[in-house]
């Protein structure tokens, strides 16, 4: 299907879908994300020059070796961050009926989530972490600072939020969303208990939909990889099991299977070999310029909306996986669903801020119309 007819139709199909009748549970991470700009040239305490790509600023760091280099930042903005928190707020804005369980605040939430939890209903089990989110015109640098969120545990669950109440939570939800793998060192161990303890009572014999996103994995130990993979195996015998992953994760997770990415033409090609070996129901993978994604029945490459200079860009992975699992549970298929998910980053990136549901339809719109800025 060509992408203006493609567009139209999926323009055309959202007026008749309601994100409303979606319930969600998702966790379990919280930050709180301070953006920052690199400084290159400073003019005056007012203005300055930008260093616009990580090229230049790896080139900064790697001339200063064995001397020292003062680097200054500007903070752009500080918000609500975690993929959990920004994936969950972009499909409450949608509509859809969330419930949160995560790191938003141990004594009080944290004034950055404060209109977050005015729109979902939010179970906090601990501080948040912080994030340092240096941005470029090409890409990120996210520095993390994670030492509260060691508390986010099965313990801790259990404690905030009990264990009838959480599998309440699951039995009552259509999609149930595991975010941030790799910086929640006990996840692997969350979900141990739920696939013992949680998963055989569950009462509703539907198969939801989990989706999960690692979360740049390359630091953790390959063997914690696999474990934690196969975990997601296991939950694919309950759940219709999603895989989430930007293109570095992917070649990364290729190369614990022995593929290197040179072994690929296309992320779609390493769609198709993840989602032979991994064998769970769905591997989505969103490069910056498109999308793949492979199922059981269906493989499919989109083109997005590409921003030559995006306001933000943290979060817009996130926001990605929002707009496409939003196409999943409102039936499209996995084409018209990785379409949506481009569509939804690509007002993230623009706006600076997650689109509502109508804000989606009108630049899926205004995207088939070449009508977008660039």
């Amino acid at each position: 299907m060509e992408n203006k007819k493609l567009l139209q139709t999926v323009a055309k199909k959202m007026k008749d879908r309601d994100p409303k009748q979606i319930k969600i549970l998702m966790g379990f991470d919280g930050f709180v994300d301070q953006v920052l700009h690199v400084v290159d040239k400073r003019y005056d305490a007012e203005h300055f020059e930008r260093v616009n790509y990580m090229e230049d600023y790896g080139k900064k760091i790697c001339k200063a070796a064995g001397l020292s280099l003062n680097v200054e930042m500007v903070p752009v903005q500080t918000k609500l961050g975690g993929n959990g928190p920004i994936m969950a707020n972009s499909l409450a804005r949608h509509g859809c009926k969330m419930n949160y369980i995560g790191s938003l605040g141990k004594e009080n939430v944290h004034p950055v989530f404060h209109e977050f939890t005015e729109n979902v209903h939010a179970i906090s089990i601990s501080d948040p972490g912080f994030t340092d989110a240096i941005e470029f015109l090409d890409g990120k640098i996210i520095s993390g600072k994670l030492e509260t969120l060691k508390e986010v545990s099965w313990e801790t669950i259990v404690e905030k939020v009990g264990i009838k109440k959480f599998a309440e939570l699951i039995e009552e939800s259509d999609l149930i969303g595991f975010e941030n793998w790799t910086m929640l060192l006990n996840t692997t161990e969350i979900w141990k208990h739920i696939i013992r303890e949680i998963v055989p009572n569950l009462k509703k014999q539907e198969r939801k939909v989990l989706f999960i996103d690692l979360a740049d994995p390359e630091k953790r130990m390959k063997e914690d990889i696999l474990e934690a993979l196969e975990c997601l195996k296991t939950f694919d015998d309950t759940f219709e099991t999603i895989l989430g992953l930007n293109e570095k994760e992917s070649y990364e997770i290729a190369e614990l299977y022995g593929k290197s990415k040179e072994d690929f033409e296309n992320v779609l090609e390493v769609a198709e070999f993840l989602k032979g070996q991994i064998q769970i129901s769905e591997i989505v993978i969103h490069p910056v310029k498109e999308a793949s994604g492979c199922s059981r029945k269906e493989k499919a490459s989109v083109q997005g909306p590409y921003c030559e200079k995006p306001k933000l860009t943290t979060g817009a992975g996130d926001n990605f996986n929002a707009g496409f699992i939003l196409g999943r549970m409102l039936g499209f298929d996995l084409e018209e669903s990785l379409l949506m998910g481009t569509a939804n980053s690509g007002f993230y990136v623009r706006e600076a801020r997650s689109a509502t549901y109508q804000e989606l339809q009108q630049f899926i719109e205004n995207w088939s119309e070449n009508k977008l800025e660039a």
